[in-house]
């Protein structure tokens, strides 16, 4: 029976009916199996090219310095002038203090100002009055110290004529003695020249006190006159002090003054940025102290982001490399960029509270490093757009 089977020939396969295509035989799974193996290769090729050429990451966003408005000066807020979200530009005025108590300040400040002003130009004018008083009573001293030198020298000279005199009228009496004698000369002739002999010593005696009254004099006089010339130099550094003195209070009532006006030019607390009012907690009425806290202002221009690779991707990452950045929250929309710099420790080390891996339960994790990217075309964020804390993916080229 087997035979039988075995020689049976095989059925002829059915003729195809009028008007019907017969289908050829075809290796489906050959086809998808070379298929798969294309695209395989495709997208390996893909990979590695990516990974050769660029480095990107999903763990970034955009940043920016956020200011916190706060007060310089106490007072109470009289003004609001801004709405939560409300967008600002630079120098615009955000919130009014009571100014009144700082302008009561400046005004004072100005008249302090003014006397001291007034106390230094007369010190400045009394000067060179002083200068001319002290100068007099300087020459006066010295105009005395020579008048006594003159009558010094005036006595000695009385002295030598009075000596001279003396002595010529002792001669006479001298000659006069044997004359009396011999009888040559009368008594009244010899008693005359004895007094005017004793009268020429006592005037002798009397120039000789002169002289010594004319030195003492002198002594007085020279002493004055260097009294006088020290006193001078002190007078006028005394002088010069009063109006030195008088230029410092000057210049600290304008200190004072400027520091008054700064105090109330801070009444007006303005903003330091563009940007956008967020966060908004200072209300009209409220009473302010120095450093407190008033709103947010998130600014509207320079941004850059913070993009968190990871460790194995910072190989070949370098500062200066251009990258590409697209925006999630802007459909997409792409930006210019580069490589700034690489942060300085992982974001883990810089957690509140860092991993101890000390413990002895330390798992090895692939750790993520913070990398500054800036915006390089201006123009492109000419529509301010962008804000801080935008999730974006940043692909930096590499080669």
């Amino acid at each position: 029976m087997s035979e039988h089977k075995s020689n049976q020939h095989p059925e002829p396969p059915a003729e195809a009916m009028p008007g019907e295509e017969v289908a050829e035989p075809v290796n489906h799974k050959k086809n998808i199996a070379i298929f798969v193996a294309i695209l395989a290769v495709i997208v390996a090729a893909a990979f590695w090219w990516h990974g050769t050429y660029f480095e990107d990451t999903d763990d970034a966003q955009v940043d920016g310095d956020l200011y916190q408005v706060s007060a310089r000066v106490a007072g109470q807020v009289v003004k609001v002038d801004v709405e939560e979200s409300q967008p600002v530009t630079a120098g615009q005025v955000l919130a009014e203090i009571d100014p009144k108590d700082y302008q009561v300040a400046v005004d004072q400040a100005l008249a302090n100002l003014a006397a001291a002003e007034a106390d230094y130009e007369q010190a400045r004018v009394n000067i060179p009055i002083s200068d001319v008083t002290i100068d007099t009573g300087v020459s006066t001293a010295g105009s005395a110290v020579t008048a006594a030198e003159a009558a010094l020298a005036g006595a000695k000279k009385q002295v030598e004529a009075a000596r001279a005199n003396a002595k010529r009228a002792q001669d006479d009496v001298e000659r006069y003695k044997p004359l009396i004698k011999k009888d040559v000369i009368s008594k009244q002739q010899f008693d005359a020249a004895q007094q005017t002999a004793v009268a020429a010593q006592a005037e002798a005696i009397a120039q000789e006190e002169a002289v010594r009254a004319a030195d003492q004099r002198l002594q007085q006089a020279r002493l004055a006159s260097g009294e006088a010339s020290k006193n001078a130099g002190g007078q006028k550094q005394a002088q010069q002090a009063r109006a030195d003195a008088a230029a410092a209070a000057v210049r600290q009532c304008q200190s004072r003054l400027e520091q008054a006006q700064l105090n109330l030019s801070y009444t007006r607390i303005t903003a330091p940025v563009a940007g956008i009012i967020n966060h908004k907690g200072v209300v009209t009425g409220e009473v302010l102290s120095p450093g407190q806290d008033l709103l947010t202002l998130v600014p509207l221009e320079n941004l850059w982001v913070t993009a968190n690779f990871k460790e194995t991707q910072l190989e070949k990452l370098r500062p200066g490399q251009s990258v590409e950045i697209k925006v999630d929250a802007l459909g997409g929309r792409k930006y210019h960029g580069k490589v700034t710099q690489v942060g300085g420790a992982t974001g883990s080390k810089m957690s509140l509270f860092p991993p101890e891996n000390a413990t002895g339960n330390y798992v090895k994790v692939v750790q993520r490093i913070p990398v500054r990217i800036d915006f390089t075309d201006p123009n492109e964020n000419s529509d301010h757009l962008l804000r801080p804390g935008y999730s974006v993916v940043p692909k930096v080229s590499v080669k």
